[in-house]
């Protein structure tokens, strides 16, 4: 091994005093930190990569207590603490901005599940939620779980599953105190109060209620936080007793996952990765009984299932890109009938039953639809209209399969976030709750805009912009997108993004290829072979927005994290003179060296997404050619901050450390260059509403220092 990292080798120059953010005081840097070289190096498919800052990564993973390692990480902590102290007053003013345009002691909107109402409540100054109900029938509100009383002492806390069993006795819910994403599963007797003996430690899955209040069906995490199992605990039984129902042998890359049907008399059990899936039912009073296997695995074909009166509803893209919906009976599950025909036009993205009618979502022309349809005639379609340019809609939280009215969420760049009940017989749209910004809102000051913007193959891309109306062409502009994995990045609305729409930025949001914005083949031409497609997008975007007048080279900020962290260290090393500023969060920038490590989280199963390079020299030489840490030269990059989280399982820490050690040694400028890392945290940065708001400010503070608008 080289010679010991010490903390002192990485902080030159005189000590001053400081404070990190967490509380921790720290001996302040004067200049920047170097990360030692070690020498490494690898070979696939007769090419040597050299990969000095490997050692950044911690062979002990997930436990992270290597000390060289430490001592960088803390170095860079410490450096953003010094460069962005001068900054402090100005990342105060936008937190106290964003804090006022949240309502405090805020709850949501009731909805009715069996005999009781559920909702949950903020109170001021609370981090966290407490979930409450009261019975249908009249009563007072009971307090069923404290998020707050959870989190106490901890730095960081996650609510994941929370499952109300079918008679309401009984929670079911699980917790990520770390940012690990490992959950530990618990239940509370909602008659009692009282916590069950019951508890399953590190979970990834469900729980799922079955044999009534008897038992709960679970999923495992690997130690490369994968789930291979479906796995069955009943209540009052030693963990140790848990019966497996079904473990994923044949595929290293799939995942299990569980569910119930809409009538809740079905258990699907469903294995799949990116592209392919399979899907297993048994009966839910009897979950150790015989499975129907849907319909055996075919590489690229995916499926998704439900049950109503014993028929069967399939939504597949076995026959078109954009998927159909097909009915078959439980008898010969794998038999499909075609319902709705997949269409060029109409980009079906799912479906959901209900006793007298069903649902089905999706976009057209890339705008989300939500279409009313009948068991009796296919062809009788009722959409839910809205009026908007652009907007995001979708069904919410609908539990109960017996209904009249739809409860539906809707918002757009400039409309906040919007609660409604659709009621089904007469086509009534009634508005519930709408976000309230205590601070102050006037729609009517902004506009929003959606233009297409041709990129360099002549596809269209389509841009979402938000500004003030008054706001004079040419000026800062920030650009953010996603572009992975089939996910479309809505138009949504921000409270926290109107600190930089009131500074006169316009905000744009691209929908750029390897999102499934304008349908899924949106999507397919952007990843494995297509990659490219997504980077190119982002910049020609960038480019067509000042063309169009709407800024100029250089006051472009943009940002994107995990998926869209890549985007930004690809668009950083292709073309970094378009750039103002530019904010990565945890960003997924050593793709290389994490597709060749099969024990990493991310690997099996992203294979179908970005290529295997372990068994293709194309794909291995094509990920190289994109890759954003293999790819960093000697040239002037723009002012960038980075994040990243100790303990993230999806975007490994390394992985920003390791690209901000090669930044450092090839940039040939003196822009800032800053790297925080959450020690206690994971994907997600900062769990407690507050907190997280307080890094977006620390955020747009950063972008607006180097784009001199600080005034």
């Amino acid at each position: 091994m080289a010679a010991c990292l010490s903390a002192a080798s990485l902080l030159a120059g005189a000590p001053i005093a400081a404070q990190t953010s967490e509380g921790t005081s720290v001996t302040a840097p004067t200049s920047t930190p170097t990360a030692e070289k070690r020498d490494h190096s690898y070979t696939h498919h007769g090419i040597t990569i050299s990969d000095p800052y490997h050692w950044l990564k911690d062979q002990g993973y997930p436990v992270v207590d290597d000390e060289d390692i430490l001592a960088y990480v803390k170095a860079e902590n410490a450096w953003f603490e010094t460069r962005m102290e001068p900054q402090k007053a100005l990342v105060d003013e936008l937190y106290e901005e964003m804090k006022a345009r949240i309502k405090e002691d805020d709850s949501t909107v009731p909805q009715k599940d069996g005999d009781w109402l559920y909702w949950t409540e903020f109170e001021e100054g609370a981090e966290y939620r407490k979930w409450y109900r009261k019975p249908v029938a009249g009563g007072d509100k009971v307090l069923i779980l404290d998020e707050n009383q959870l989190a106490e002492g901890l730095d960081y806390f996650r609510l994941g599953a929370f499952s109300v069993s079918k008679s309401g006795r009984y929670l079911a819910y699980s917790t990520d105190t770390n940012g690990s994403e490992r959950f530990t599963i618990v239940i509370k007797d909602l008659e009692t109060g009282e916590m069950l003996a019951d508890e399953i430690p590190g979970t990834r899955s469900g729980p799922t209620w079955v044999m009534g209040d008897k038992g709960i069906v679970y999923g495992k995490s690997t130690e490369q936080w994968r789930t291979h199992d479906a796995t069955l605990h009943v209540l009052g039984t030693p963990v140790s007793e848990d019966v497996e129902l079904y473990r994923e042998t044949e595929e290293e890359g799939f995942s299990v996952a569980t569910g119930l049907t809409a009538q809740e008399d079905w258990l699907v059990i469903a294995t799949g990765d990116n592209e392919t899936s399979e899907i297993r039912l048994v009966r839910a009073d009897d979950p150790t009984g015989e499975q129907i296997l849907v319909a055996p695995r075919k590489r690229g074909r995916e499926y998704d299932v439900d049950v109503r009166d014993g028929v069967l509803y399939v939504h597949t893209n076995d026959d078109h890109v954009n998927f159909r919906l097909a009915t078959a009976s439980l008898d010969k599950p794998g038999e499909w009938k075609t319902l709705i025909p997949g269409s060029d036009e109409f980009y079906l993205s799912g479906f959901e039953l209900f006793k007298d009618f069903y649902v089905t979502e999706g976009r057209l022309r890339g705008l989300d639809q939500i279409q009313l349809r009948s068991y009796a005639d296919p062809n009788l379609v009722k959409p839910v209209a809205f009026t908007e340019a652009s907007f995001s809609t979708g069904l919410s939280n609908n539990p109960e399969y017996d209904t009249d009215r739809l409860r539906l969420a809707y918002e757009s760049m400039v409309t906040p976030d919007s609660v409604f009940d659709y009621h089904v017989k007469t086509g009534e749209l009634e508005l519930l709750k709408q976000q309230e910004i205590p601070s102050g809102y006037d729609p009517s000051l902004y506009k929003v805009e959606r233009i297409e913007v041709k990129a360099r193959d002549g596809t269209l891309v389509p841009v979402s912009i938000v500004s003030l109306k008054d706001r004079p062409m040419g000026g800062a502009l920030h650009l953010y997108a996603y572009g992975a994995y089939g996910f479309a990045y809505p138009p949504n609305f921000s409270t926290t993004r109107l600190s930089l729409v009131d500074r006169g930025f316009a905000f744009a949001i691209a929908h750029i290829r390897g999102g499934d914005d304008l349908g899924r083949n949106w999507y397919l031409q952007g990843k494995l072979n297509e990659r490219t497609n997504t980077f190119n997008d982002f910049v020609d975007v960038a480019k067509g927005l000042i063309d169009r007048g709407y800024t100029q080279k250089g006051k472009i900020s943009a940002s994107g994290g995990s998926a869209g962290g890549e985007l930004m260290g690809v668009v950083l090393n292709t073309d970094p003179d378009l750039w103002g500023a530019v904010v990565a969060h945890v960003p997924f920038v050593d793709v290389l060296n994490t597709m060749l490590d099969k024990d990493l989280p991310l690997t099996p199963g992203e294979w179908p997404e970005w290529g295997n390079p372990i068994e293709s020299k194309q794909a291995f030489a094509y990920i190289l050619s994109y890759s954003p840490y293999d790819q960093v030269i000697a040239q002037d990059y723009p002012p960038l901050l980075v994040t990243a989280g100790l303990n993230d399982p999806r975007v490994t820490y390394w992985e920003p450390a390791k690209w901000v050690a090669k930044l450092r040694e090839y940039k040939t400028d003196d822009n800032e260059l800053l790297l925080k890392t959450n020690m206690g945290a994971g994907h997600g940065g900062k769990s407690g509403r507050f907190a997280s708001i307080y890094e977006v400010a620390e955020e747009y503070a950063f972008i607006l220092w180097q784009l001199g608008m600080t005034k």
